[in-house]
């Protein structure tokens, strides 16, 4: 399915058009998956997901698509973690897991809401031969992290306390700082060189913030 990617030049923002879009959660996310067995056995008998649907159909949209199965399991809240089986394809050489961070980057977290459930989560994947990480406090969060038979990153995590209002002025600060230095390196045709240049920028920014309007 074709989307717009990349640069967002001529892209009107919704502060020009007036509109207020809403989203009512996750609905589902969906990877590909090589293993059909070890992605159904993983999911639906060691993390216990009920699966809820699956779709099977010929290849559609453009020549050589594969045909394939789509299924789903339960992730909680009413959404879902969907997998497409792309029947009669091997996994391309894009695929393969990686030892980096820019690999685990993309991952999906669950939600618990108590240490005690956390701390029964990585108890009982250990005991069902799962490879946990260590407990990771990070911020708000604390969370463990595993992977699933093709490689992807899991994370189960509880958070430590809810985000407040001076949570949100942070990060737009951040934010604004961030965007501000990489439109200046990429301008100079450089990479952003460091994240304390971003804290350097976000320190002008935080005092304007506490000045006040000029």
């Amino acid at each position: 399915m074709g989307v717009g990617r990349g640069d967002l030049t001529g892209v009107r923002h919704a502060s020009e058009d007036g509109v207020k879009l809403s989203l009512n959660g996750v609905d589902h996310t969906a990877r590909p998956t090589w293993k059909l067995n070890e992605t159904v056995e993983f999911y639906r008998d060691i993390l216990g997901l009920p699966l809820v649907h699956a779709i099977s159909a010929r290849g559609w949209g453009p020549p050589g698509h594969h045909d394939f199965l789509h299924f789903f399991f339960e992730a909680g809240n009413g959404a879902t973690i969907a997998f497409f089986y792309y029947i009669g394809s091997e996994r391309p050489e894009r695929y393969v897991p990686e030892e980096h961070h820019f690999y685990f980057a993309t991952h999906t977290a669950w939600a618990v809401e108590t240490e005690a459930e956390l701390i029964e989560w990585k108890e009982t994947l250990e005991r069902r031969g799962i490879k946990v990480s260590p407990y990771t406090k990070h911020e708000i969060l604390e969370s463990i992290y595993f992977t699933d038979p093709n490689g992807y990153p899991v994370e189960v995590t509880r958070r430590l306390r809810e985000t407040e209002q001076i949570d949100e002025v942070d990060a737009a600060l951040t934010m604004q700082a961030a965007m501000e230095v990489e439109t200046e390196s990429r301008a100079s045709g450089r990479l952003m060189p460091d994240i304390d240049t971003v804290w350097r920028r976000k320190a002008r920014l935080v005092s304007d913030y506490k000045a006040g309007p000029q």
